[in-house]
């Protein structure tokens, strides 16, 4: 399914939706009928319901309707209340929104106008720092290349600016012919995928020959996000209202029951068929006591003949004697002090993290006590265990080892050296680390340039290579700068094959402006370069360099480097373009044909960069194990960086005291003997005191997954920790799935966007503010600054929390069932009498 956005053109824009967007969950005439359909969902608020019904039968209820109906009214009329006052805070929000004024062409000229009266087809017009309106595909800014700086924190957490390009058929148009364009954009349906958007665009004739050109993601300016560093931009409108990449993305998340919670709703059931029972005995002891003593008694006044239903009055008078078994103050008193536990979370200093001025928040009010409860603990590692502060450690190039005396390349006098001597090999090695990037680089008033980066590794490399005096100093467009040793070397960026996790790898096609050579130049995880190297190489000194920097830790990537014949690369060119150009399957056609480019390379060399421990990681986790709770690390890191990060944070022990199980393979057949043998060492050293934990890769994690879950089922069970490494964001919320499945409590923490999958399908979320942006914390329950604070947070928040809320609740049914049993007894004794 597509659509077709014809630009500028009014006739065109009545089959799809304005630009008002709703976040509301009720409207003025539903809020009361779906409130209620809310809230009697739940068992308790139905119990309470048919007694406060039976109350209006007058036969049969002793007191005043009004002493029943007066407090449901006043729970339910609550409950409504904080439901209305927070649907009308987002109404607010929506209509501050909606009524904001932007600038849009109509008719050759700007014009101002609400958001909410933007049409799909409408030019916007943006300033710089002012916010996107809705999904706009790029078409014109005020810099002469092309490009423009948006900020995309709103949208996906990340602070780091981006770079987006207008596209290559929209290049050299001015402001006066941005206000007369014409086209087609075909593109898909709306989604909420915010990382993709692969669709076409077509100009009219004069501006160009209906030329088709290829849209990604890179070509638009998303709503919600803010135009930075760019004077004006302006774009077509091609998804409004509810219908943007972030409309299609909002929702309110369904609420999580606490064990506590589903424990009361069981308890309250089986109070209730208790009552039944009770009701049931004593209704027809009164019925058969009606009719053998009570109507020889002369002051009792029954009727002969009496309709059919005085047989259910008694028991129906029993049931409401008994209603105060289920006390209907429980509800309002537990949903008050989860809200005071809540309260202590933000106000307490000792999870205050000063460094970033950061405080602890509980956004979900209402499961504190299952923090109490935690039986699993799963977590990333890079900026979580981490401090996601990358530096550039050491190298190998062209098989020497550079920092491995000072621990520091930057001050390894052997590498200062061979840069002053222009060693061919490392001036390569250098540009790559400088080039192959996506660093936005920022020239202030003074002249002193920083970067803004998309990842913390890209940050450490450019800064690594800026150190060693190859500096890059402005990528405008398709055009790059690089000073070395006061040269200026220029660079003209022709195409860019991106990251994808699939590909592992990044590269990049630039031309010389000097020579007019064409070079490929590649960067990624060591097993999706090395066996790119071309024939005859010698990979053995960087696959032991990787080992190596692996063993102390550090995160390695390899870098490559190739020359292209003119030929080569139009041939490519055209089969890249015809891949960029189409509408199903455009990733799969992508990373197909930039395998056709990525083949024989000549490997410079090996980097290695340092990610530390945070402060007080190793110790929170050795207290959290002693307390019972499992660890599982999943991360996208190689398997030896990560076996050591694990130990370095005792969450694995080294031998002889803990033993650690490795799951290989690239087949099915490969993958089930590892795990059986796995499972089956498993079963026989469980009962001994050596500590046991298993490490499995991505791979054999999505055979696993999808052929022998039952097996790793139960192999979860039996282990206590385990290190998930190459997972994907999917395969983490499977983990996740995985053991709740086995009624296990858990607790997902992360930091990045790649982690909120798993935050929110575990029982407890819990997001670190880190240098990875905030989507983590903002989809997580609870937020904190730093992976120490989850003890107090667990230990005593938690602990707490459980304690009361159990004792709370404990007591009302104590109170209720011991008022109940005094009457009981009472009328027990009265029979027995009368008898």
């Amino acid at each position: 399914m597509k659509r077709f956005v014809y630009i500028n053109d009014e006739s065109y824009q009545n089959d799809y939706c304005d630009n008002q967007i709703s976040n509301t969950k009720y409207t003025l005439w539903n809020f009361l009928p779906k409130n209620l359909w809310e809230q009697f969902r739940r068992f308790m608020n139905q119990y309470f319901l048919l007694i406060a019904c039976l109350q209006l039968w007058s036969l049969i209820t002793p007191v005043n309707p009004a002493s029943t109906w007066g407090p449901l009214i006043v729970i339910f009329a609550v409950s409504a209340t904080k439901e209305a006052w927070d649907d009308y805070n987002r109404y607010i929000s929506d209509k501050q929104a909606n009524e904001k004024k932007v600038w849009i062409v109509k008719n050759g000229a700007r014009k101002h106008i609400r958001a909410q009266d933007i049409r799909v087809g409408n030019i916007v017009w943006i300033r710089e720092n002012e916010e996107v309106p809705c999904d706009l595909v790029l078409t014109g800014t005020s810099e002469p290349q092309g490009i423009c700086h948006v900020e995309t924190a709103a949208l996906d957490g990340e602070i780091d600016l981006k770079t987006r390009v207008i596209p290559t058929t929209c290049i050299g148009l001015d402001s006066e012919q941005l206000h007369k364009i014409k086209g087609v954009i075909e593109c898909p349906i709306p989604d909420k995928d915010i990382r993709r958007f692969d669709a076409n665009i077509r100009l009219f004739p004069p501006f160009i020959d209906n030329d088709i050109c290829p849209l990604t993601i890179n070509n638009t300016l998303l709503q919600s996000c803010y135009l930075r560093n760019t004077e004006w931009a302006c774009g077509v409108a091609v998804y409004t209202g509810n219908e943007t990449k972030l409309g299609m993305s909002r929702g309110v998340p369904e609420p999580k029951l606490t064990a506590m919670d589903a424990m009361i709703d069981k308890l309250t059931g089986a109070i209730f068929l208790f009552q039944l029972a009770v009701v049931v005995v004593l209704g027809s002891a009164g019925n058969v006591w009606k009719d053998t003593e009570a109507r020889k008694q002369w002051y009792v006044k029954y009727d002969d003949d009496e309709p059919w239903y005085q047989i259910l009055v008694i028991p129906l008078r029993f049931e409401l004697l008994c209603s105060i078994m289920i006390p209907i103050s429980i509800k309002v008193s537990l949903d008050f002090v989860k809200s005071m536990y809540a309260k202590f979370i933000d106000w307490d200093e000792e999870i205050y993290d000063q460094e970033t001025d950061t405080p602890a928040h509980a956004a979900n009010t209402a499961i504190s006590e299952d923090l109490g409860q935690v039986e699993y603990i799963l977590t990333d590692k890079t900026g979580t265990l981490t401090e996601n502060k990358m530096i550039f450690r050491r190298c190998c190039i062209a098989g020497t080892l550079y920092g491995n005396e000072s621990g520091d390349a930057l001050k390894d006098i052997e590498l200062l050296n061979a840069v002053a001597d222009n060693s061919p090999h490392v001036i390569k090695f250098l540009t790559v680390m400088a080039l192959c990037n996506t660093v936005i680089p920022i020239k202030s008033p003074s002249g002193t340039i920083s970067y803004k980066a998309q990842s913390q590794d890209e940050d450490a490399l450019v800064n690594a290579a800026s150190n060693l005096h190859v500096v890059l100093v402005s990528k405008n467009g398709n055009n790059a700068e690089i000073h070395f040793n006061r040269r200026v070397i220029q660079y003209e960026i022709l195409d860019i094959l991106e990251f994808t996790s699939d590909r592992k790898r990044m590269s990049i096609v630039i031309s010389d402006s000097q020579s007019g050579k064409i070079f490929l130049l590649s960067k990624g995880a060591d097993e999706a370069i090395l066996p790119l190297a071309y024939c005859g190489q010698q990979i053995k000194t960087f696959v032991d360099a990787v080992d190596k920097y692996a063993q102390l830790g550090l995160r390695t990537l390899c870098l490559g480097w190739r020359e292209l014949s003119l030929e080569e690369y139009l041939e490519w060119s055209r089969l890249f373009k015809e891949a960029n150009s189409a509408l199903v399957d455009r990733e799969w056609k992508v990373a197909e044909v930039c395998q056709k480019l990525e083949h024989t390379l000549d490997i410079l060399g090996i980097s290695a960069i340092e990610d530390r421990l945070q402060d007080g990681v190793p110790e929170t986790i050795e207290i959290l194990r002693q307390s019972g709770i499992n660890f599982w690390m999943l991360t996208g890191d190689k398997q030896s960086t990560a076996i050591q990060i694990a130990l370095l944070c005792n969450l694995i022990s080294s031998e002889p005291k803990g033993q650690l199980l490795y799951i290989n393979g690239k087949t099915e057949d490969e993958v089930a003997r590892s795990l059986e043998r796995v499972l089956l060492t498993m079963r026989i050293t469980s009962s001994e005191p050596k500590e046991l934990a298993f490490v499995v890769d991505g791979w054999a994690l999505e055979i696993i997954l999808t052929r022998y879950k039952e097996a790793f089922t139960e192999l979860a069970v039996l282990s206590k920790t385990a290190i998930c490494c190459r997972v994907t964001p999917s395969q983490k919320a499977q983990l996740v799935k995985l053991l709740k499945s086995c009624d296990y409590r858990t607790l997902a923490i992360g930091d990045g966007g790649n982690d909120v999958r798993m935050i929110q399908q575990a029982h407890i979320g819990v997001g670190i503010s880190g240098r990875e942006g905030l989507q983590a914390a903002r989809a997580a329950d609870y937020s904190i600054g730093k992976f120490r604070f989850l003890k107090r947070l667990i230990l005593v928040h938690g602990r707490y929390s459980y304690n009361r809320t159990a004792f709370l609740s404990q007591y009302s049914f104590y109170k209720s069932l011991l008022i109940c049993f005094i009457q009981i007894l009472y009328c027990r004794n009265k029979f027995i009498q009368f008898s």
